[in-house]
């Protein structure tokens, strides 16, 4: 009788295990089909290296789009004013920031399509950047005139640092850019000055100010991190901080580059955050001047060329490659693209996809280039190697297109 009791709870033991599997074995299921049902069928979750949005500035919203594919994968609305929006992304480019033009800061979460946190940081805001270790989103700001400091996972605001400069003047803050050792970088405009901005603590960030010139309207970091160069609206040149120096000092570099010649009037301020460094160089928007700049890092960033164009530049873009130089321009040439061959510093082609093109991305490896037409109400998809036509998809009022490729860039 013991051995039939025992043999019996074996086997109800044996039972209950085998029910126990088969039910952990249904909830593993269960949960995989809930998490598919985020990012696609088990045969379809996607990782986020091939996705990008597409601003859609009139609409206040964003398209999340795909780069194998050249699909719209979804559209997330409530974003505010785009008007001029920019984006940057969490380290692993699943969370886009939107920095609207009203002052809003929007975390998208790209595999979701909806928008997870969304705060009112200031009244007026032009865009931001995220630090190194991607912990902290900054907000550079028209209006009050400031940089906010923000946690990247709850949007929670962080420090708050007033653009006050050495004249008492409260400032446009423009340029803002991520750099090594958890660093930002931005640019004061009306007081003329750069700022070195150390957020180890971002409660308390340490600030190094920094003389710049006349009225600097945009600045950018090279991809290494060691230059910091901020374009000057006020005067011929561009402001230069060697951020390997300690500690840093800033300096002027291609001063006088319209010396001789009167200006053009300029209709659409020049954009050194898509700018080009190719072939050891640096090709830069030259203001007011139907013109792209060279610039030389190796001897001292002298000139070391130019590149006359049809218009006035706005975004100067190169293929990652570097092989090729992208350029668009403002109006009344805004329905025009060149593309430099960086080898024989020539043009080589020059393409009128649409009427307003605003803005240009490469695929991350630059097979191909999106090009939004604001005008037209579509973004153009072209082979960057045959300059043939690949797609066109739908959009409304689009501006900015950013590919999550940025995440993994300083300055971006």
């Amino acid at each position: 009788m013991a051995d039939r009791t025992t043999t019996g709870r074996a086997g109800t033991c044996r039972c209950f295990l085998r029910f126990s599997g088969r039910l952990i074995g249904l909830l593993a299921a269960a949960l995989l089909v809930a998490c598919a049902s985020l990012t696609g069928t088990p045969d379809t979750v996607r990782g986020t290296g091939d996705l990008g949005v597409v601003i859609e500035r009139a609409a206040g919203r964003v398209q999340v789009v795909e780069t194998s594919g050249m699909t719209r994968l979804a559209t997330v609305d409530g974003l505010g004013d785009l008007s001029h929006a920019s984006v940057v992304f969490s380290r692993d480019g699943r969370f886009a920031y939107v920095f609207g033009r009203d002052g809003g800061l929007s975390r998208v979460d790209l595999l979701q399509g909806r928008i997870t946190h969304r705060v009112m940081q200031a009244g007026n805001s032009i865009g931001g950047a995220i630090s190194q270790d991607g912990k902290v989103v900054a907000a550079q700001n028209y209006a009050p005139g400031g940089i906010r400091l923000i946690d990247a996972t709850t949007l929670e605001p962080l420090a708050d640092i007033p653009a006050i400069g050495s004249d008492g003047r409260r400032s446009k803050v423009v340029g803002l850019a991520d750099l090594p050792g958890r660093r930002l970088a931005a640019s004061l405009f009306e007081s003329g000055e750069i700022w070195i901005i150390d957020i180890a603590d971002p409660r308390h960030p340490q600030v190094t100010r920094l003389p710049a010139g006349r009225e600097p309207y945009d600045g950018l970091v090279t991809p290494d991190g060691r230059w910091y160069l901020a374009g000057l609206f006020g005067e011929d040149g561009l402001a230069l901080v060697d951020l390997w120096q300690s500690p840093p000092r800033s300096r002027k570099v291609m001063s006088g580059y319209g010396r001789g010649t009167a200006p053009l009037p300029v209709y659409k301020m020049p954009h050194l955050r898509g700018w080009a460094m190719a072939q050891g160089l640096a090709w830069l928007p030259a203001v007011g001047r139907h013109e792209v700049l060279i610039a030389d890092p190796a001897h001292g960033w002298q000139e070391a060329g130019r590149v006359e164009l049809a218009g006035q530049p706005v975004f100067v873009m190169a293929r990652p490659d570097g092989r090729q130089v992208w350029v668009n321009f403002a109006f009344p040439h805004n329905d025009t693209v060149q593309v430099i061959d960086t080898a024989t510093r020539e043009v080589v082609r020059t393409l009128r996809p649409c009427r307003g093109v605003l803005h240009m991305e490469f695929t991350p490896k630059g097979e191909s280039v999106w090009l939004s037409c604001r005008d037209d109400n579509r973004v153009e998809i072209y082979d960057t190697a045959t300059f043939d036509r690949l797609a066109t998809l739908p959009a409304d009022n689009p501006s900015g297109i950013f590919f999550t490729v940025r995440a993994q860039r300083f300055g971006m």
